[in-house]
């Protein structure tokens, strides 16, 4: 799951982008709202996390853009303002979530989550291929009846393979989707990844090279 992180408290922002990394998201942060919409006018995101009293671009105007752009997506608004007003004039806006400040850090993580499985196709309750199996709400992988070792960096690559249904992943697509802006595309990150999940999913092999395509899940 990409996540924009827009918040003008640089602190809190890159205290936020940390916590959902270690959560295993791919997270870029905006510390105003015209940064905001440079960055979703490049990437695609599943879920904004968008303070409502931004510098320069108002939090109101970023939201207002997404709709008006037809953004696929989810806004997940943050604001100082308790008042039961304040949330329905954020809702009216378009944002599909509310959260006051102060927040608990689980209850944003939860709500980002709901707001992901909202932004795509609804994916099954479990992904399968063969004797692997993953659930991606719990974030666990099975293999013949044993639960693998995975990290949130693997396990999101790996959902990201069973979910392309037998499709070559390209590593830019993994690239984008698993890793943020942070990642340098030259580096051979993802080729790594892929390396160590192989080894971790064990034999018979279940992760295939597809020359000038990507990866994919399958027979060779």
């Amino acid at each position: 799951m990409r996540v924009l992180v827009t918040e003008d408290d640089e602190v809190l922002a890159m205290a936020l982008a940390t916590g959902l990394r270690r959560e295993g998201m791919a997270v870029d942060v905006a510390l105003d709202g015209g940064a905001a919409l440079e960055h979703l006018g490049v990437n695609r995101y599943d879920v904004v996390v968008l303070d409502r009293d931004l510098p320069g671009v108002h939090g109101d105007d970023v939201c207002r853009a997404l709709v008006a752009d037809r953004s696929q997506s989810r806004v997940l608004m943050l604001t100082a303002a308790r008042s039961v007003r304040e949330k329905v004039e954020g809702l009216g806006l378009g944002a599909d979530d509310y959260l006051a400040k102060p927040f608990d850090f689980a209850e944003l993580v939860a709500r980002i989550r709901a707001l992901g499985r909202r932004a795509a196709a609804a994916l099954p309750a479990s992904l399968e291929y063969g004797d692997l199996s993953l659930d991606p709400a719990r974030r666990v992988a099975i293999r013949a009846g044993r639960r693998l070792p995975l990290t949130p960096k693997e396990l999101a690559v790996l959902e990201c393979l069973l979910t392309a249904d037998g499709r070559p992943v390209p590593a830019e697509e993994l690239l984008e989707r698993v890793w943020d802006e942070a990642a340098d595309p030259f580096t051979s990150t993802v080729k790594t990844t892929i390396r160590r999940l192989r080894a971790k999913l064990g034999d018979p092999p279940l992760i295939w090279t597809i020359r000038e395509s990507g990866y994919r899940i399958g027979e060779p």
